[in-house]
Formats: C-alpha cells, sequence, structure tokens
C-alpha cells in the first residue's frame, strides 16, 4: 500500500501521511467490507480513494489547455528500461496532476471518463494530462539513461 501511495505523492513523507490516513479509514470502516472479494483489494481502493481526495481537496489535477476531443494518445508505447524504483523516483518528479492521470490510466485501469469523475475534471483535461505526463515522463526517462552513460 505504501507504493501506491508513493506513486501518487511527490516525496516520501506525503506518501507516509497518505498511507497513514488511508490506514485509518480502513480501520474506521472495517465494518463496511462485505467479504465479497479479497480483503486487500478492498484495502486497496479505500487507500486510493483517500489519495485522491486528498489531490482534490489540494486542487492539484489542472491544466492549463485542453486538447481537442479528437486528440488521440501517441501510439509510441516503448517500455522504460528502469526497476520500479528508479521509475517511482521520476514520477514523483511529475506535477501532481500528470502523476495521478498517469498513475489511474495506465495502472489502475481507470477511463478517461472514470478518472474525469473521479478528480472532478473533464474528460479531455484527463486525455490532455496522460499526453502531458507520457512526454514529460519520456525525456526524464531520456535524461535518467544518458546521466548513466
Amino acid at each position: 500500500m505504501f507504493r501506491l501511495c508513493l506513486r501518487y505523492a511527490g516525496n516520501k513523507e506525503e506518501a507516509e501521511d497518505l498511507l497513514q490516513d488511508g490506514f485509518i479509514k480502513v480501520f474506521a470502516d472495517l465494518h463496511q467490507f462485505k467479504g465479497e472479494g479479497p480483503l486487500g483489494a478492498w484495502i486497496r481502493r479505500v487507500i486510493l480513494n483517500v489519495v485522491l481526495q486528498h489531490l482534490r481537496r489540494q486542487k492539484l489535477v489542472t491544466v492549463s489547455r485542453e486538447l481537442p476531443e479528437e486528440a488521440d494518445e501517441e501510439q509510441d508505447e516503448t517500455p522504460f528500461p528502469l526497476d520500479a524504483q528508479a521509475l517511482t523516483i521520476l514520477l514523483q518528479q511529475l506535477p501532481a496532476g500528470y502523476r495521478t492521470v498517469l498513475n489511474l490510466f495506465v495502472l489502475e485501469n481507470y477511463s478517461h471518463a472514470d478518472i474525469a469523475a473521479s478528480l472532478g475534471i473533464s474528460v479531455n483535461t484527463s486525455k490532455t494530462q496522460l499526453l502531458k505526463a507520457k512526454k514529460m515522463l519520456r525525456k526524464l526517462v531520456a535524461s535518467r539513461l544518458a546521466d548513466k552513460t
């Protein structure tokens, strides 16, 4: 669960705070767990909701301009040649809005409509944030790899 928080947080301390808040919510709402699925999946969902609520409260998910509706995602889906820890460090360098949408779309398999509803943004804003996040992450990865050579 810490890794989940770390992917959305800007730093380790913020991730620790989110994790603590998440587990407080888990224990407070444990009576709501119906046992219809794995406990771990329910805990993950509760903690993810705490993280998203935090981001909404902070109003960190914003964008300066939206792409037209017909704008599609880039097709270049080259995998990153980095381990999970290095990638997490790079993700933390993304602006909060970019990081949040990227995590929700790529790692949590949310649709742009689901992301928009969860964060209180438009579908086009979600698409724009994802495109910008991918572009920025590619640059960060390229820079990181260039530093290693």
